[in-house]
This record gives C-alpha cells, sequence and structure tokens, in this order.
C-alpha cells in the first residue's frame, strides 16, 4: 500500500510542528536511561527464575514500559499487536484474541503477576479487558510452556508483571487521554515504600461511544461501553529472608448491548465483572534454597439481556459465573556450580456456572512439575524440565520440555527447544446444552451427550441417530502439540537481530460433529478428538541503532499452516469445488489449498524511534503489514481455498506518537493509530484513523 499525497504531507507536517515545538522549550538535560534497559531485561516467565533476556534458550518477546509509553498504546491488544509474530484477531462476537506463531487465542495462556485469569465463554479471552496503565513490562513466551504452567499453554504464555514500589518518598502519575469516538482513558497511579512496607494503588477508567461501519444496517459496529480497573499492591519485607507480596484486582464494565433484528429494536446490556486475590510468601532459606508459598482466588461474571421493549419479550438472557483457587508451593535450589533446580506442586479447583449447563459443574488437578536449569561449560546452557497433571475429567499428562542454547562467538548464539503441550476439554466442550430456538439446531457436551440424546428421543425429536453412541463412552481426551524451535542470535555494536525457525504439529483436537438428525430438519452436534494440523515458519527480528538519537526496528514472520487431513485429501484429488467462470466442478490444487481461517501467510513490522534527548521529546513511527486471509469456508467444501470469497486483501496500517515532556513533571503525546485509515466492514476493530492527545503528570 502505497501513501497517498495527502497523507504524506499530513505525516511530515505533524513531526516538524512537533520537533519545532519540541525545540522552542528550554533545553534540559535527562538521565540516560542505560542502566534501567539492562534491568528491563530481566525476565522470569520463561523459567519462573530470573534470568537475562539474551541468555535464554527459548523464543521470549519483552515488552518494556518504555516502548508501551512511547508507542501511545492503552490496552494489551494494541500492544501485542504490533510485535513480531503475534497477531489479534477478532471472533464473532468482536471480542479480539491472540495468535501466536499462527497458534489461536484458545491455547494462549494469560497471566498476571504469573497467575491465570479466567473468562473464556467460547475459548477466546478478550484482550481488551487489560489496560496497560500500571505495567512494567510484558513477557510473551512462544510455543508450549505446559511444562511449567500445564493446560491452555499448548501455544504459549503472557505475562504481564506490574511495577513494584522502590522509593520512600510518594510518587505516581495520573494521565488522561482523549480520542477518537470519545475514547477516553484516565489512570491514577500511586506507589510509596514505609521501611518495610510497600504499598501500590492503581486504578483506571476506559469508555468510548462507538463506532458504526455500516450506517446502512441498524445498530453499531461497537456499542457505548465503560469499564474500571482497580488494583492495590502491597508488599512486605519481614527481614532479609522473609517476604510477602499480595494483590488484590477488579474490573467491571458495561456496555449498551441493543441492536436491531427483523425491524426489532431490541434493548438491554451487558456486563462483565472480575475479582483477583494473590497472596505470596516468599522465604529466602540461604544463598541456596528459597521457597514461594502461594494462593489465588479469581472470579469472572458475565451476563446480557436483550428484550423487546414493546412486548418485553427476551431475546437473550445469559449468564457467566467461573471461579479459580489454586494454592501452590515451588522452590529453587541453587546446587554448587551445578545449575539451579526448580521444583513446584500445586491444586487447582474450578467450577463455572452459567446458561445452557444444567447445574454448575466443577473441576479439580493436582499438578507437580520439575526444571533443571545448568551451564555444562561457559558457552552451553540447558534447561531441561517436566510437569504432571492429574484432573478429574481427562487422562493424565506428562509435558515434557528442553532447550538448549551455545554461545558460538562473542557476536553469535544458537538455541534450540523442544516440548509438549496440552490443552484440557474446557467446560462447554463437557457440559454445554444448547438449542437455537430460531434455527433448532442442538449443540451437547461430551459428557451429557448420551442422556440428552435420549431424553430428545423419549420427546420424539431424533428422526436418527448417526454415529453409535459406544462412541461416546471413552472420555474425551486433551488437545496436545509437540512443539520445535531453532533460532539464532546475533548481537555486535548498533546490530542486535534474532532469526527463529517454528513448527507445532497437533493431535486430538476437539471439533463438532454431527451425532443426530432431528425431525425438523436440523441436526444435534457434539464434541469430538479428530482433528490434526500443523504450522511451521520462521520470524525475523532486527533493530538498528542509527545514532543515539534514532534507532530502527523490523521483523517478518512467514506462516504455513494446515490441517493434516485436508491435506491429504487434496493431495488425493479428493476435495472439488464448482469453477464460477466455467461452470464445471473441478478437483482443487494443492497450490489453491489455502490453509486454516484467519492465518497470513506474512506478517511484518517497521518502527523508527527519533529520541531528542537534549528536549525531552521523541517521536515514533510503526508500520504494521498483514497479507490476505480467509474467514470461513464459502464454497461449502470445508476448507480454505482460492475460490473462497471470504478473503480479506492484505493491508498496511501505520501508528504515529510524538511525546514531550515540560516543566519536568508533565509530559504531552499526541499521536494517531490507522493514519492511512484502512477500514474493512469484516473488521470491526478496524474504524479508520483514531487520533489522540494525552496528558500525564508525574509526581
Amino acid at each position: 500500500m502505497i501513501l497517498s499525497s495527502d497523507m504524506c504531507k499530513y505525516l511530515f507536517i505533524s513531526v516538524l510542528s512537533f520537533i519545532a515545538f519540541a525545540k522552542a522549550v528550554a533545553q534540559q538535560t535527562v538521565i540516560d536511561s542505560t542502566a534501567t534497559e539492562k534491568l528491563e531485561e530481566i525476565v522470569l516467565t520463561a523459567t519462573r527464575t530470573e534470568r537475562q533476556l539474551s541468555s535464554l534458550p527459548l523464543p521470549v518477546t519483552l515488552i518494556s514500559k518504555k516502548n508501551i509509553l512511547q508507542s501511545g498504546t492503552i490496552r494489551l491488544d494494541e500492544i501485542l499487536n504490533e510485535q513480531t509474530g503475534i497477531i489479534t484477531v477478532s471472533d464473532e462476537s468482536g471480542f479480539e484474541g491472540v495468535q501466536i506463531q499462527g497458534i489461536s487465542s484458545d491455547y494462549i495462556l494469560i497471566l498476571v503477576d504469573g497467575v491465570p485469569l479466567v473468562g473464556r465463554s467460547a475459548g477466546n479471552f478478550d484482550l481488551s479487558r487489560i489496560t496497560v496503565g500500571n505495567i512494567k513490562q510484558i513477557e510473551v513466551v512462544k510455543g508450549p510452556a505446559s511444562s511449567l504452567y500445564g493446560s491452555e499453554a499448548l501455544g504459549g504464555v503472557i505475562n504481564i508483571i506490574t511495577e513494584k514500589p522502590k522509593t520512600e518518598k510518594l510518587n505516581g502519575n495520573v494521565s488522561y487521554r482523549l480520542g477518537s469516538f470519545t475514547q477516553q482513558d484516565i489512570n491514577l497511579d500511586v506507589k510509596k515504600r514505609f521501611d518495610k512496607l510497600r504499598i501500590g494503588f492503581f486504578a483506571n477508567r476506559f469508555s468510548s461511544n462507538g463506532y458504526d461501519l455500516s450506517p446502512e444496517t441498524g445498530g453499531q459496529t461497537v456499542n457505548p461501553f465503560e469499564n474500571y480497573t482497580f488494583n492495590t499492591r502491597l508488599y512486605y519485607d519481614f527481614n532479609e529472608s522473609i517476604s510477602l507480596f499480595t494483590s488484590a484486582r477488579y474490573y467491571d464494565q458495561t456496555q449498551d448491548a441493543g441492536f436491531t433484528f427483523e425491524d426489532i429494536e431490541y434493548k438491554g446490556d451487558s456486563n462483565e465483572k472480575e475479582w483477583n486475590a494473590h497472596a505470596r510468601l516468599d522465604h529466602k532459606w540461604d544463598e541456596k534454597l528459597s521457597t514461594s508459598y502461594e494462593f489465588y482466588y479469581t472470579n469472572y461474571r458475565a451476563n446480557e439481556r436483550l428484550e423487546d421493549p414493546i412486548e418485553e419479550d427476551a431475546f437473550t438472557d445469559s449468564d457467566f459465573n467461573q471461579t479459580l483457587i489454586r494454592p501452590e508451593i515451588r522452590a529453587n535450589y541453587k546446587l554448587e556450580s551445578a545449575g539451579t533446580i526448580t521444583a513446584g506442586v500445586g491444586y487447582q479447583l474450578e467450577s463455572l456456572d452459567r446458561t445452557y449447563f444444567d447445574e454448575r459443574v466443577d473441576f479439580n488437578s493436582q499438578y507437580v512439575y520439575g526444571q533443571y536449569d545448568v551451564n555444562p561449560t561457559e558457552k552451553l546452557n540447558v534447561i531441561a524440565g517436566a510437569r504432571f497433571d492429574n484432573h478429574s475429567e481427562y487422562s493424565n499428562q506428562f509435558s515434557p520440555k528442553l532447550a538448549a542454547r551455545y554461545q558460538l562467538s562473542e557476536s553469535i548464539a544458537i538455541k534450540a527447544s523442544v516440548g509438549y503441550g496440552f490443552k484440557a476439554p474446557d467446560f462447554r466442550q463437557l457440559y454445554f446444552d444448547f438449542t437455537n430456538s430460531a434455527v433448532g439446531y442442538t449443540v451437547l457436551g461430551y459428557n451429557v451427550a448420551v442422556d440428552k440424546l435420549n431424553d430428545l428421543q423419549a420427546q420424539g425429536q431424533i428422526l436418527d441417530v448417526v454415529v453409535p453412541l459406544n462412541e461416546l463412552d471413552d472420555p474425551l481426551e486433551a488437545e496436545s502439540s509437540i512443539g520445535y524451535n531453532l533460532g539464532m542470535t546475533f548481537k555486535k555494536g548498533k546490530w542486535n537481530s534474532e532469526l527463529n525457525f517454528f513448527r507445532n504439529d497437533f493431535k486430538n483436537l476437539i471439533d463438532t460433529r454431527i451425532i443426530a438428525r432431528k425431525n425438523n430438519g436440523q441436526n444435534v452436534f457434539s464434541y469430538v478428538n479428530f482433528d490434526e494440523i500443523y504450522t511451521t515458519g520462521l520470524e525475523v527480528n532486527t533493530s538498528y541503532k542509527v545514532s543515539d538519537a534514532i534507532k530502527l526496528s523490523a521483523g517478518y514472520q512467514l506462516l504455513y499452516a494446515f490441517d493434516k487431513t485436508q491435506e491429504k485429501a487434496v493431495e488425493d484429488g479428493n476435495v472439488f469445488v464448482r469453477d464460477a467462470q466455467t461452470n464445471q466442478t473441478v478437483a482443487i490444487d494443492r497450490s489453491e489449498y489455502f490453509g486454516l481461517v484467519n492465518r497470513s501467510r506474512h506478517n511484518g513490522n517497521f518502527k523508527i524511534f527519533y529520541d531528542l534527548k537534549k528536549y525531552k521529546a521523541n517521536v515514533n513511527l510503526r508500520l504494521l503489514y498483514r497479507s490476505k486471509y480467509a474467514q470461513f469456508d464459502t464454497n461449502g467444501n470445508g476448507l480454505i481455498d482460492s475460490y473462497d470469497t471470504s478473503f480479506i486483501g492484505g493491508y498496511v496500517t501505520a501508528n504515529i506518537a510524538a511525546n514531550k515532556t515540560f516543566y519536568q513533571d508533565f509530559n504531552l503525546q499526541v499521536g494517531a493509530n490507522n493514519l492511512l485509515d484502512y477500514t474493512d466492514n469484516n473488521i470491526p476493530t478496524q474504524p479508520g484513523i483514531q487520533g489522540y492527545i494525552k496528558l500525564n503528570y508525574q509526581f
């Protein structure tokens, strides 16, 4: 995509105006941030121990607070979408989930300070629930991480780490941002240390009037909403060896859910509430042994009611209430000149009460894991680990992982890893009982399918059963994968680059299948293990420091994602389509099989950061590219091919932000996302250009 002349002028004038404004302000020196940046390179998620990012044998992306602030992003989905190999994808509800190495949101574990968030009504986790206002850094581990984190870490882990109070002086910031569509974001972050006690408090309000990409149809693409996030953190050092961390987080969102259907204007709203409570006692016994005792509770609730305001008939009335309780004990032991052993044991109790369940459902599981991190030689680092999960609803899981890094020279290192990941069948796949009243089809969870089908037969609703019911006797298996990564890093002078090849093979993926036909012509669906897919490709990241003021970075991902069964059927000539031009039925050629839905073959980014330290100002431009992808099969042959019409063409988005600090404590930021004004009615999260202005006061 080429910038129009008007866009070029707008961009050029905006940058020149900002630089002129910066130079007009009195010159002040700034503290060099090298030491801070080095501290921010410490990561925790990949090994559950503190490690330098550059020393890890695993593919990990670190997003620092500095990058978050400079980019002007305010929600988690926005900042993740700017990283190489990480794509945010909207589901049918408009929620944005994350995709890593072609692996969908269902298989990516989301953590805050090392503990998981819940609330996936259909597998997808809504990343816009998370504000980045009090985040120290974001760590993204790519590829299977079940050896440490268990289920849902099949495709990777995203850990959001909040800031810890450091100084005895009351400090923090308050900010206000106003953007397009009356989007408002307000932050208050306060931190203070009292000798042994440290306290942090954070509050955020985020709201928007929404927007409409299809004015010709009733309702809005995104309805008006407002949400609040509150987070209190407390740290207490009993002595040099024992410390306590506690955190409480609350999230509340209300959104207008009204829409028009068949000339009836339904009105109502949806509400989400989330509670997290986290306590951890850390004990350093001596220089070799440290232990942590952790307790975590979280609850997510969502409800939505829509009704005809005249007839007062409910169109939808749904509730969702999920709870997770998890105690865990873990330990780190440093062997004398022989590496570090990390071990943990824990228990999880999950419950879900929702519409379309007969009653509340409870899961429980016990797990134990261990990891050995060792440097056999000065240049070689090896990490070997495994986890065992015993679950009440599916067979036991053993998840091993092996990773190694070798320093070939002062500038070049190679790293490789192989790991097993799994995802447990979720509540919906096991206990769902839903009948679409308008269309008439039924979806039954695997564990209740036989009993519910017998009930439907007794009611005279079933025409015939198309699968032997004894096929539903064995438990639904956990989905699993084996992931491979092979990479190389290069760091010398002003260059810092990384190349990573990856492959993920999945089996036992859970999908729906027809188990019976109803008298009304509709079907009864349930779930089954049968899909086998793979994702493979490469990622490249590179950065170059042109000068102390200018830094360039670029990233690219090549991705191939295919269903193995579909691939073989195409190669055997067993998949057909009607050619619209010749009106003939033809077999799909292998080159015409595109792959899985919502996967782009190419993704890339290019970023320019211009830092005017002398004037306490900076400007950055980020260009993001995504090649074409398909949203669903349109010709009915069960796969995505070149004859389908749901493809969204490749596009470029551009985001720009400019920051200026004045009077020492005030920071003004102006910027625009989607500067090229790209829109597509099929992408509800792309409403066109979004300008904003933000004022932040640091105290």
